[in-house]
């Protein structure tokens, strides 16, 4: 009877250890994996991808793995690199801050990119999908093929598909890569410009709300031909000098 007793007893526990919670997880040492695996991977991870480093026995749950990675973005709150989120997921990045003293590790000049392709770029971001002849018709100028080709060389520009007209152009629309490149997550993030229509700021819009964004940018001068005028090169001698083709200066 004792035996008996002594059997069931030993059952009950072992049924009790098999529903048992489970032990809880190291956010600590989660987080140093995280960070481990950010810095190595020198590209946005999303969070599928980071559990993907996990074997099925030891792989955290998904609440688990945010608050790591809270954890590790209130770690590098007083650091020279931060942890963001951008569209493509989370990367390690420097600050922006820094720009300054980092750029200094390469010897080349910062991109530079003309007045005209911030406008087409623009107009894009914010009225896609739209065709080429629309940007044409907003700018009041022609679009420049090269600047068309570098948008989309450099994957921030893509056809999402063809307006239903005679002639059915392409549209275009901004892509993941934008997003990234921006610090964006999305294209609500973008700088509030509820309607781009005096022409004769945006210039002004982009180089204020892109070139604040991202330190490396630097405007150029326009390069259409159409955009330089007369008057232009009068009030700004060295636009003659600096203009130059984007797909020359984007690389």
């Amino acid at each position: 009877m004792t035996e008996t007793a002594d059997t069931a007893d030993t059952k009950d526990t072992a049924d009790a250890a098999d529903t048992a919670a489970p032990a809880a997880v190291d956010i600590g040492h989660l987080k140093r994996i995280l960070e481990a695996v950010l810095l190595a991977a020198g590209r946005p991870l999303t969070l599928d991808q980071l559990l993907a480093m996990f074997s099925e026995a030891e792989r955290p749950t998904r609440a688990d793995m945010r608050k790591a990675l809270s954890v590790l973005e209130d770690d590098f709150a007083d650091r020279g690199i931060e942890l963001a989120q951008v569209a493509s997921g989370y990367r390690i990045q420097v600050r922006q801050e820094m720009q300054p003293w980092v750029s200094h590790l390469w010897e080349e000049r910062p991109a530079r990119y003309s007045r005209a392709l911030l406008e087409t770029l623009s107009l894009i971001a914010y009225r896609q999908p739209i065709t080429r002849g629309e940007i044409e018709e907003v700018r009041g100028v022609s679009v420049s093929s090269s600047i068309m080709k570098t948008l989309q060389e450099r994957e921030w520009v893509r056809v999402v598909g063809h307006r239903d007209v005679p002639g059915h152009p392409a549209m275009y629309g901004t892509t993941r890569q934008f997003l990234d490149y921006f610090c964006l997550k999305n294209l609500d993030e973008l700088p509030s410009l509820a309607e781009l229509r005096d022409l004769g700021t945006i210039g002004a819009e982009l180089e204020l709300d892109l070139a604040d964004a991202v330190p490396e940018m630097q405007m150029a001068p326009a390069n259409d031909e159409v955009d330089v005028s007369a008057t232009d090169v009068e009030a700004d001698p060295q636009t003659a000098d600096t203009a130059e083709d984007p797909s020359a200066i984007l690389h």
